[in-house]
């Protein structure tokens, strides 16, 4: 890891805290401590950070609400949320308001050094995408950089992960994916048969990228999952 990469831990137990900021500074990260919302913010505005290890239960606020407030102000820092709570919903919970990974506790120190590493070689690579593209498929438009998506001019407001989700489609153009591949490579989480969540989603960008038009663009394959086309 870069000794130049500096993370902010928001996590109210100060035993997990220290466990943390010690581990990272041996792999040679600088590392702040929040203990609360209120002061995570407070060291945001104040510093530069790259990353934030974020606890899912602060004293103060949600740290679902932090994230999301968090995401506002940067829609690119990585953001790894640790909490106790790992069911299939409360991750969808916590990607709904923008964070990139989600580990659950108790967890080893060696699987959050290679998520972190993870994040970073991803968000790099995002970035340097971002730089050089906006994708667009017929009069279906991604600005990367701005997170803005536009179909025949028209801004479409997105949730974080419906944006995600757009992007992984318009990136697998004319190509079908599978359920499995969008829980893998979206929520980064298994597929579960027993929950319907991909289809809730894929129907949310459908009222929002294919309603009114008459040129459909994301179609279910039957059997197999969904392609996104241009007729």
């Amino acid at each position: 890891m870069n000794n130049c990469q500096n993370i902010l831990i928001v996590e109210d137990e100060e035993k997990v805290a220290s466990f943390i900021k010690k581990g990272l500074q041996i792999q040679g990260l600088l590392c702040d401590i929040a203990f609360s919302g209120k002061q995570a913010f407070e060291l945001y505005n104040l510093n530069t950070y790259d990353l934030i290890i974020l606890d899912l239960g602060l004293p103060d606020i949600s740290g679902l609400e932090v994230c999301k407030k968090l995401r506002e102000k940067d829609k690119n820092i990585p953001i790894l949320m640790l909490t106790a709570l790992g069911s299939v919903s409360d991750k969808l919970s916590g990607y709904e308001v923008g964070t990139d990974d989600y580990l659950v506790k108790p967890f080893d120190f060696m699987e959050l050094q290679v998520r972190i590493k993870a994040l970073f070689k991803r968000c790099g690579d995002k970035s340097n995408l971002e730089a050089e593209e906006k994708i667009s498929v017929a009069d279906l438009e991604l600005d990367l950089k701005e997170k803005v998506a536009k179909r025949s001019g028209s801004v479409i407001s997105l949730t974080a992960k419906e944006f995600n989700l757009l992007e992984y489609f318009m990136r697998n153009r004319g190509r079908v994916v599978s359920k499995v591949d969008i829980a893998e490579k979206v929520w980064d989480i298994s597929f579960d048969t027993g929950t319907n969540f991909i289809e809730v989603y894929v129907n949310y960008l459908r009222n929002k990228v294919d309603k009114g038009y008459s040129n459909k663009l994301i179609h279910t394959i039957v059997g197999m999952g969904y392609m996104l086309k241009n007729k």
